[in-house]
């Protein structure tokens, strides 16, 4: 390769860090335990948790040694998996901590990560936590053995005046992710999203959270706490309530236009609120001043009843609508071709993955799920781009009977920066589904030459070729499509 010529170049200064747009912040696990980057940093035998089965670990231990010699703790692993959603995390949990006078209510579902644990057992000793802990069987048995019981019993031992814990479950879960923090009483911000306060949740799973430093709708929210700690985490008052009736609508000088549903809600609600969302969906359809498009990460698409489900694993047969999608359903599909329009879906569940050179071969993780998100972008370059988020499976029985909370928010920053997280997630994973066998050690028996998922709407006269290496080798510029690349070599980054 020739040098880089200075006379040709342009230095660009890109920020990278985390989203922030008035006082609304985005945050995302990294995931990809299944990546030549967690190789390179990790080796493909690294622990994610130790073998023990204790609730609470020293994460500065050693952990392992990388193919460089390096060795790495827990924490290092952790940092680095659970980059921006870890930070913001903690960055709550630690200034509620740090200031007498502020105070956390929280809404968990999984809670295992032992640093998170250790600062909330420290809140209950002063007195300044509340917290509202899923009991379903997942996290709850007779013999009080579920990493979730044993916390329960360590935050009453230490509970001092103030501090306190609900275990309750509504119709089947209480499924929130929330942390509503208020200072002298009076809320301030809150933490919301897909993101369960695990270790799965913030280091194997794809998941995202958002914080709004908005006292209005952290109200909101702990008015949601209050009235399911009032009922006992009871379905029936909670989808009787206002809360669970009506829509919860912003838009300030903090917050661009969203609004927020709370379930469970009765079914016919649930049904109607589910319905909102396919109509938006079938809106890109019918676009005729731009390319319509839905680009979405969503944990399942099954069962029958379910009607955003329904739509979306349909819609990639479309071929007027641009469409990009992933679900940790095993039996997600890849439909694609480089001379039509037909959208992609993809797995992220690839299996035991059996790489071509120069790759390094990837662990077979099977620690529940990889793909843990649930957001839906709609009309990224239209009038009125849209992305729903939050905790909410998007599951008709779900809405009814889970406790959740479900976003939606109409700013086109938001929605592309969850654009870019689904583009990344199906490239990533259609790389590695090409690539999967049935058994660890089989030989790929499904390779197929064709080039990846984000070059399906290639135009017609683009030309893929593969290189001594099996690599797709094309310089690409589509003005008439969303995407822009110009790349000489396609690998597994």
């Amino acid at each position: 390769m020739k040098p880089l010529d200075p006379t040709l170049s342009v230095d660009v200064t890109v920020n990278v860090g985390p989203f922030v747009k008035r006082d609304v912040e985005l945050g995302f696990t990294r995931g990809f335990v299944q990546s030549q980057a967690f190789l390179n940093h990790f080796g493909k035998k690294a622990l994610i948790r130790p073998k023990g089965k204790d609730l609470i670990f020293d994460t500065s231990e050693i952990s392992g040694t990388n193919a460089e010699g390096q060795q790495y703790t827990y924490e290092d692993e952790y940092k680095w998996l659970g980059y921006s959603a870890r930070e913001k995390i903690f960055a709550i949990a630690n200034e509620v901590l740090a200031d007498d006078s502020l105070t956390l209510q929280m809404f968990a579902y999984d809670l295992t990560e032992p640093d998170l644990i250790t600062i909330l057992l420290k809140l209950a000793k002063v007195g300044r936590i509340q917290i509202i802990l899923d009991n379903a069987s997942l996290h709850h048995n007779a013999a009080g053995t579920k990493p979730e019981d044993q916390f329960e019993t360590a935050f009453n031992k230490a509970a001092k005046k103030g501090a306190a814990i609900l275990r309750g479950k509504f119709g089947s879960f209480a499924h929130d992710k929330v942390l509503v923090v208020s200072k002298d009483n009076k809320p301030i911000k809150v933490l919301s999203g897909s993101t369960n306060f695990s270790v799965n949740g913030l280091y194997v799973n794809s998941n995202h959270i958002i914080v709004f430093n908005d006292p209005k709708v952290a109200s909101e929210y702990a008015k949601v706490f209050e009235e399911a700690w009032t009922d006992k985490v009871s379905m029936t008052a909670f989808e009787d309530s206002d809360l669970g009736k009506n829509v919860f609508s912003i838009k300030t000088a903090k917050t661009p236009q969203t609004e927020i549903t709370f379930s469970p809600h009765t079914q016919d609600y649930a049904d109607q609120i589910l319905e909102a969302i396919v109509e938006r969906v079938q809106q890109e359809k019918s676009s005729r001043t731009y390319v319509g498009n839905v680009l979405f990460a969503v944990m399942q698409l099954s069962g029958e009843k379910n009607t955003v489900y329904n739509e979306l694993k349909d819609l990639h047969k479309n071929q007027d609508i641009y469409t990009y999608g992933i679900t940790d359903t095993k039996d997600g599909i890849q439909l694609y071709s480089p001379r039509n329009k037909t959208g992609v879906l993809v797995t992220g569940k690839p299996g035991s993955p059996q790489l071509p050179p120069p790759f390094n071969q990837v662990a077979s993780i099977g620690l529940d799920h990889q793909v843990h998100h649930k957001f839906i972008v709609c009309g990224i370059n239209g009038p009125n781009p849209v992305v729903y988020l939050g905790s909410s499976n998007f599951a008709n029985s779900g809405e009814h009977k889970n406790g959740d909370n479900l976003i939606t928010i109409h700013d086109s920053d938001i929605a592309e920066c969850f654009a870019i997280e689904a583009l990344a997630l199906v490239d990533h994973f259609d790389f590695l589904d090409k690539y999967a066998t049935e058994a660890a050690g089989a030989k790929a028996t499904n390779v197929k030459k064709t080039p990846p998922a984000s070059l399906a709407h290639a135009a017609a006269s683009a030309a893929w070729f593969l290189d001594t290496n099996d690599h797709w080798t094309r310089s690409y510029f589509d003005p008439n499509d969303l995407h822009c690349m110009d790349r000489k070599l396609w690998g597994h980054s």
